[in-house]
């Protein structure tokens, strides 16, 4: 995994750094790692696992299909986002 850290901006390579670790699953590898895990357990974990994903896979074909709603997104509350196209110091 590799982070550029630009004009000496250790914090902002920092946030990415950490955010590129959640998308890959490393913080969850970890936690996961800290004790040990007996076969039983992980089998049952990782069947479990898998009837998630499989569930998540029929609700997004269900959904593209049109035999199910999609779920109603929540209109966002607070300060309106800034733009990267709206001033500010450059990247």
């Amino acid at each position: 995994m590799q982070v550029l850290v630009r004009d000496n901006n250790v914090d902002q390579a920092l946030r990415v750094l950490k955010k590129k670790m959640q998308r890959e699953g490393v913080f969850r590898e970890m936690k996961r790692r800290r004790f040990y895990e007996k076969p039983s357990e992980k089998t049952t974990r990782e069947k479990a696992e898998a009837v998630r994903r499989s569930r998540k896979l029929a609700r997004k074909q269900a959904i593209r299909e049109g035999l199910i709603a999609a779920p109603v997104k929540k209109p966002r509350t607070g300060p309106p986002r800034s733009s990267p196209f709206a001033g500010g110091p450059p990247r």
